[in-house]
């Protein structure tokens, strides 16, 4: 008598997809309390390659002509498609994340009217629009709102995959579709509820298939957790063709669209919007639009020449350093990262002898920007130094670098595009690293003041430190 196996019900965590024999708490891979959820198993397990051999692969030579697979789709949305790499491509899959109410929905919804125009030579498309968490009424108002009327835009309110992939896998079918949020889609197959990993990855991994057979493009909005993070399993990121973030805060009207993997164009390039009542209107020059509001001679202000994907921008950084009456003073970033804002003023006070104990310190990056490069160290530490010391940094001035732990200051990249872009907008001055070898010349370049150490920044402000000594 032979004993089939009882299938015994799995226990998914559904931040981190981790799998456990049993309920518990606290997920012991991403650390994350009460995801641990129950999935029902699957009623026959998968079986081997046994049976008939699969069919031969076609290989292609890698130097033969590209197909017009690898043709682009221009929107016509410049920052869409800067981000993008120019466009999209068929058969394409694109996973754009961002916090509620931050404008995913609007913008695929201008992009999907866009396509619909012809662009670039392009003929106008249809566009496939599917919306799991909106009624069709409720799209038509909002795209009314944002006065959008085009019938090159189908709409459509489902969350059934199977009922999806009948519409959308036909001769006829879209050159793009949305579908919002995948978070709502699920496979009637797997008893699972829409959200889990299973559905999650399952679901996502049918619509790719079908872009990829049918040649459209396909675009799917994901939510976000807490953290910031690309909600359901981490492997979504891994099965798109390119992951985008939209960034932005509440109180602020400018949007970053930032990417951050692309298969087919550069990676953490940017685009900036604009949020309006018409909806998002893009941002030509982000540049002078962050540095809009500046007001010049207050302390503890410098701006910084930073490079995001291949547009150079500059970005006013903030410091503010008050007394504290706590035990332990506060240290509050916003838009850059608190373990590189701790590192540099301890440099600061370990290599030029300057005393920011007992003092509250906040950084901010004005406009909503969220810098990751290095490179603003040295924009960081003038700003530091010059809000201790009440002396404000020269207006017309601009400043980049890496910061070492000796106090060194280091050389970036692109050098050369960040000072262009600081002479476009007026800047006559700039707080660089020293150069070896060959030296920038132009006579519309900005004037350098190049610096070797942290030391050299104090001398450049004329501030004593905490010994009483003063810079000359």
């Amino acid at each position: 008598m032979t004993t089939v196996a009882k299938a015994v019900a799995s226990y998914v965590c559904q931040s981190c997809g981790a799998s456990y024999g049993r309920w518990t708490g606290r997920c012991e891979a991403c650390g994350e309390w009460n995801t641990i959820t129950e999935e029902a198993p699957r009623e026959a397990a998968p079986k081997g390659l046994t049976g008939k051999p699969g069919r031969k692969l076609e290989f292609v030579d890698l130097t033969a002509q590209a197909t017009e697979e690898s043709e682009r789709r221009v929107t016509g949305i410049a920052e869409f498609d800067r981000v993008t790499g120019g466009g999209l491509v068929r058969g394409s899959a694109l996973l754009i994340g961002g916090d509620p109410g931050i404008g995913k929905s609007t913008l695929l919804l201008q992009v999907a009217a866009a396509i619909g125009s012809p662009n670039a030579g392009l003929a106008a498309g249809h566009t496939a629009y599917i919306s799991g968490e909106e009624s069709v009424a409720q799209v038509r108002l909002r795209a009314s709102r944002l006065g959008i009327g085009t019938p090159a835009v189908h709409l459509a309110a489902a969350t059934n995959v199977r009922d999806i992939i009948a519409s959308l896998d036909r001769a006829d079918g879209p050159d793009i579709a949305v579908i919002d949020s995948i978070q709502t889609m699920y496979i009637d197959s797997l008893d699972s509820a829409p959200g889990t990993v299973a559905q999650v990855r399952a679901s996502a991994a049918e619509l790719i298939r079908v872009a990829k057979r049918r040649g459209f493009a396909l675009l799917l909005v994901g939510h976000v957790t807490k953290e910031g993070l690309i909600a359901g399993p981490r492997v979504l990121e891994h099965m798109v063709d390119t992951v985008l973030y939209f960034e932005g805060e509440r109180g602020h009207q400018f949007r970053i669209l930032r990417s951050v993997k692309n298969r087919f164009g550069p990676t953490d390039e940017i685009g900036v919007f604009e949020m309006t009542d018409a909806g998002l209107v893009e941002v030509a020059n982000p540049s002078e639009l962050f540095l809009a509001e500046r007001r010049g001679n207050v302390s503890g202000s410098a701006v910084f020449a930073g490079i995001e994907g291949t547009r150079p921008v500059l970005v006013e950084i903030q410091a503010l350093v008050s007394p504290s009456s706590l035990g332990t003073p506060r240290r509050a970033v916003v838009g850059w990262d608190s373990g590189r804002l701790a590192m540099v003023m301890a440099v600061l006070e370990a290599r030029c002898g300057l005393a920011f104990a007992g003092n509250d310190v906040y950084l901010n990056v004005a406009g909503g920007l969220r810098i990751t490069e290095p490179a603003a160290d040295l924009a960081v530490a003038a700003a530091l130094v010059s809000a201790l010391s009440g002396i404000a940094m020269p207006e017309n001035l601009v400043s980049f670098g890496e910061v070492g732990l000796s106090g060194e200051v280091r050389e970036v990249s692109q050098r050369d595009q960040r000072l262009k872009e600081a002479a476009k907008l007026g800047f006559t001055a700039a707080l660089v690293p020293a150069r070896r070898g060959r030296r920038e010349g132009g006579s519309d370049s900005p004037q350098l003041h190049e610096i070797g150490h942290l030391h050299d920044l104090v001398e450049f402000l004329g501030v004593e430190d905490a010994r009483g000594r003063r810079r000359p």
